[in-house]
């Protein structure tokens, strides 16, 4: 593969990056955020992680050359997951830590758009509480967005079968949302005999075909997004200092 066709930071070389930053090439990065955490009995616990770092690889290949996808970070705040064992959790003072030093290594590399592309709803409220202080520091175009934030109520209406309530059935937790996209993309980490044998039956109604339909949309209205934050056209405003 041409190196003008990776999208990934960590399969260029440094001359490579080098050349394509340096010719102007390069003009967003998505950082992409997870998790490693109970998925119900029925799915693995990458789960977060694998399907954010979809959404990121299919932005970038509709935008390229202009956008890279850094390494996700895959662990993320999931304290509340952690009665069953082989979550992973990081405190969220140690979680922002790692974003923060990310989003300046991307930043130092000469990025002025970055995406941090959620995928795991218990990261929403500590970034979003941190948010307006890596604006000030960072004072670049930095974007916080779960890749679900770009659906809404008829989205739901039309797709899911389970319920159309937003956030608890969409995405809600190991549903019928996220269940259709692992069905789509990575089926070996559904577990088909243990869709129907627990408590929630909602996974039971997940479809390949739903999945695929959720990641057209997803994905189409991620690369508007992440285009027209290129284009000049989606600027964050940076918060004044106290005077």
């Amino acid at each position: 593969m041409e190196s003008h066709l990776q999208i990934q930071v960590g399969k260029l070389t440094r001359r490579e990056f080098r050349q394509r930053m340096g010719s102007g090439e390069l003009q967003a990065c998505i950082l992409p955020l997870a998790a490693i955490e109970q998925h119900l009995e029925h799915m693995a616990m990458e789960h977060d992680w694998r399907s954010v770092s979809l959404m990121a690889r299919k932005v970038a290949e509709n935008l390229s050359p202009k956008v890279l996808v850094a390494e996700a970070i895959m662990a993320g705040i999931s304290e509340h997951h952690m009665k069953h064992p082989g979550t992973l959790t990081l405190k969220p003072g140690t979680f922002l830590a790692v974003v923060s030093d990310v989003i300046e290594s991307l930043s130092r590399a000469g990025f002025q758009n970055i995406l941090v592309l959620n995928g795991h709803g218990g990261n929403v409220i500590p970034c979003q509480q941190t948010w307006d202080q890596f604006l000030r520091y960072f004072q670049i175009n930095l974007h916080f967005l779960s890749y679900w934030d770009v659906l809404n109520q008829h989205d739901a209406k039309e797709l899911l079968k389970s319920g159309h309530r937003l956030p608890e059935d969409l995405p809600g937790h190991a549903q019928e949302f996220e269940t259709s996209i692992a069905l789509k993309w990575f089926p070996e980490n559904v577990r088909s005999d243990a869709v129907g044998d627990q408590r929630d039956r909602t996974p039971a109604e997940a479809r390949p075909e739903t999945g695929e339909a959720f990641t057209e949309r997803i994905v189409h209205r991620l690369s508007d997004y992440l285009k027209e934050m290129i284009d000049g056209q989606r600027q964050q405003i940076i918060p004044p200092f106290h005077p």
